[in-house]
């Protein structure tokens, strides 16, 4: 009874498939799709109560049926023999992969090794090449600062050289000169003994005619004839100081260009390595020009009363006692004392309240700087006529006519906020215009405190350094 129940269970779904599948036959064959067969079978078999018993499949279904079962179990070997040559095939690439894949990963693993090791390496390279970097600039800073130095030292070699050439040049003037002074006392003295001669016989007459007629004829028409007009022309000759007046003149002018073109920006670099503020190096240096010529005129007036003192008492002849002590100030100029001249003017920016320094920096940083202003400076006095720098004050008014403003300047503002570089005047006329800053509210601009602690140079003992606080002179110039 069971296996009855399971046949008729599944008869009834192979029915219900049959008859969903003539539903959609039907349906896809359109109107009149399929029609011929239904009348012809399926509506006999419903006549006769759906298959009664009894009743028999043709022969024509049972082998459709059978040719059907078969050719789907054909297919169904075959797709199962494709099916397991496919899972092999596929396992095979499976397995395949896998290895590449192990391959894969083990290369991985070996260049990340290597990269790590790589890595390592290239970071242990740029370590020591900073390392180098840093020694290659210590031995590039090194090598500038003996360049520096050696130029410094070839530079005094050239002095000397042209100092020696100056010193020949001289010793063959003097030389010249001793003749000139020679022949000129032989004048002198003949000059003398005829005065003396003339004399004595406008007061005796009577013996002079009888006794010295000849003689005066005879002798003193001789040396005057031989050797008194070369010294009266060498006598009314130009000074060493006018004749060299225009060289020395070129020649400081440039020297004051120099000083402005490279001496200053070499000093300015020196001096941001202990001060921040740009405009406060300015201001050093500015005062340290001012004051070095300042303390320049004071000490060539102070020489000049000391020649004019000397040499009033043996002058004599055509040349003036201002034009001689000029041309022994020019012939002398080695004898200025410049190192006290330097003292003086780090004394002055010491006790300068516009200007403050690091405590533990000196302005005797400045000592070669200030040393070739004082010698320029002192020189310059020397010429005729004397060059010199004009007064600065901050606040002032701005001039086109002696200054130029500055890269950071307002240059709308009328107002100078301070002074980078003077002017060169000669004559109240400007050879060289000077350098400033000009910004609007100069005048309200905050004074700088003077640095509490300084240590100054002394004159007499330049070896040693005495501390003193910076305090307010109360005979000070405004630059």
């Amino acid at each position: 009874m069971g296996k009855l129940c399971e046949l008729i269970e599944l008869s009834s779904k192979v029915q219900g498939q049959l008859f969903t599948a003539l539903n959609l036959t039907a349906t896809q064959g359109g109107t009149y799709g399929g029609i011929e067969t239904l009348k012809g079978r399926l509506l006999p078999w419903l006549g006769n109560t759906f298959l009664a018993s009894g009743a028999n499949v043709s022969q024509d279904t049972s082998l459709s049926l059978m040719k059907e079962s078969i050719d789907k179990d054909r297919e169904m070997s075959e797709l199962k023999s494709k099916h397991d040559e496919d899972v092999l095939r596929l396992e095979v690439e499976l397995n395949a992969t896998m290895g590449e894949l192990k391959d894969t990963h083990t290369q991985l693993n070996d260049s990340q090794a290597e990269l790590t090791k790589t890595k390592t390496e290239t970071g242990g390279d740029m370590l020591a090449s900073e390392e180098e970097i840093c020694i290659l600039r210590a031995d590039l800073r090194i090598a500038r600062d003996d360049a520096a130095r050696y130029r410094r030292q070839l530079n005094v070699i050239g002095d000397f050289e042209r100092e020696i050439d100056r010193l020949r040049s001289e010793v063959n003037i003097l030389r010249s000169e001793k003749e000139i002074e020679q022949d000129w006392s032989a004048f002198g003295h003949l000059s003398i003994v005829r005065s003396n001669l003339i004399r004595v016989r406008s007061r005796s007459p009577s013996p002079i005619r009888r006794r010295s007629p000849s003689p005066i004829r005879l002798r003193s028409p001789s040396p005057i004839r031989l050797r008194s007009p070369s010294p009266l022309r060498r006598s009314f000759s130009p000074t060493r100081a006018d004749l060299t007046n225009s060289i020395r003149h070129s020649r400081l002018v440039a020297r004051f260009n120099d000083l402005y073109a490279v001496d200053r920006l070499d000093m300015q670099d020196r001096l941001r390595r202990y001060v921040d503020d740009d405009e406060m190096v300015k201001r050093i240096i500015f005062i340290s020009v001012c004051e070095s010529f300042h303390v320049a005129k004071m000490a060539y007036r102070s020489f000049r009363l000391r020649a004019r003192k000397f040499l009033s008492p043996i002058h004599r002849g055509p040349i003036s006692l201002e034009d001689t002590v000029s041309d022994y100030i020019v012939r002398n100029l080695d004898l200025y004392d410049v190192e006290k001249s330097v003292d003086d003017v780090i004394r002055s920016m010491n006790v300068n309240p516009k200007i403050s320094f690091p405590p533990e920096c000196e302005f005797a940083l400045l000592s070669p700087f200030i040393r070739e202003v004082c010698r320029v400076a002192y020189e310059m006095q020397a010429l005729e006529p004397s060059l010199d720098i004009p007064l600065a004050t901050d606040g002032e008014l701005m001039s086109e006519v002696k200054y130029r403003r500055s890269y950071d300047s307002e240059f709308t503002a009328p107002l100078v906020a301070f002074h980078v570089w003077p002017a060169l005047m000669e004559d109240n006329s400007v050879l060289i215009k000077g350098e400033c800053t000009t910004r609007r509210g100069a005048l309200s601009s905050p004074r700088r405190s003077p640095s509490p602690n300084r240590s100054l140079l002394g004159s007499t003992s330049r070896s040693s350094l005495r501390s003193r606080s910076r305090s307010l002179s109360p005979r000070r110039r405004l630059y």
